[in-house]
């Protein structure tokens, strides 16, 4: 057991002072989204709204929940994000588990041919005539399958499959398993830090994306939420605004209600950032042991 020291105690101290620090940096514009989403219109207007509401409503995601792509959105998101993140760790894993198999030809070839595409890429240009003469452009698939496959991610699957011990790829192959059955009942059980790590890495990132909805996309149905954030945050200005506006059908001013602006855009915000919230907790064990999966040289 560590003997506590005045010096060592100081530390914890300090660390403790820190963490406050950062976590009050963090916590505040979070609290400061919500608040202002739950506020009055003259509170936000007046920029009197700090962490705590002020003359509390639900006005503006009355609004906003009237807004039929809102709905759209979040099931487009979820669908981009779990059908994407899904396939990269189907693709990562078929792909790099054969890396690690000593006598698999082609090998050397494989690993060259992967380290060229982290330094080389073929750009936007390209990468849009090559969706375009697959037919993926306004298609879901557009937002699944181009990410199928990343070099930096193999490499981190590679090293971590080769710190499995071989005693357990031995005894699958003596009860009779061929390759295949040993990634799938050895390898991915034992990989759960691994793939929960990349699963979060993959959501995060899909949930978060728009820019590619952005270019490839065209029917307003197929939006994923980050892309009516982005009409949200564009089209209302700080400024009451007369008609709809947002991603088409939210009303800002209706007979006998006037939403602020900011209330409205603070609101999708919330909406958008809400499931990253609650789904971050069930993957955080993983997180720390996933980490440390390109620390470990193969």
């Amino acid at each position: 057991m560590r003997k506590e020291t005045l010096g060592s105690r100081a530390f914890d101290m300090a660390n403790i002072l820190v963490m406050l620090f950062i976590l009050v940096v963090v916590l505040y514009p979070v609290l400061n989204i919500i608040a202002t989403s739950l506020s009055g219109s003259r509170a936000v207007s007046m920029g009197s709204v700090s962490i705590w509401p002020k003359n509390f409503n639900l006005r503006a995601y009355e609004g906003i929940f009237k807004d039929r792509f809102i709905y759209t959105g979040y099931l487009n998101s979820i669908l981009y994000s779990l059908g994407s993140t899904g396939i990269m760790l189907l693709f990562t894993s078929l792909f790099a588990y054969p890396l690690t198999i000593s006598g698999f030809v082609g090998k050397k070839f494989l690993t060259i041919f992967l380290m060229i595409t982290m330094f080389f890429s073929g750009g936007m240009i390209p990468t849009y005539l090559l969706i375009r003469n697959l037919h993926l452009l306004d298609t879901l698939w557009v937002m699944i399958i181009p990410g199928a496959v990343g070099a930096y991610n193999v490499f981190l699957f590679r090293t971590f499959f080769m710190n499995i011990p071989s005693e357990l790829k031995d005894a699958a192959h003596i009860d009779g398993a061929n390759e295949v059955g040993v990634l799938f009942k050895v390898i991915l059980p034992l990989s759960k830090p691994l793939l929960a790590t990349f699963a979060l890495f993959g959501i995060v990132g899909s949930w978060n994306s728009w820019f590619e909805a952005l270019i490839y996309l065209q029917d307003q149905a197929k939006y994923p939420l980050q892309l009516i954030l982005r009409n949200y945050l564009f089209t209302l200005d700080n400024n009451a605004i007369q008609g709809r506006v947002g991603a088409g059908n939210v009303a800002i001013n209706s007979p006998g209600t006037t939403l602020d602006p900011k209330s409205v855009r603070m609101g999708v915000i919330v909406i958008t950032m809400f499931p990253i919230m609650v789904i971050y907790p069930f993957f955080q064990k993983y997180f720390t042991q996933g980490m440390f999966v390109g620390s470990i040289k193969g």
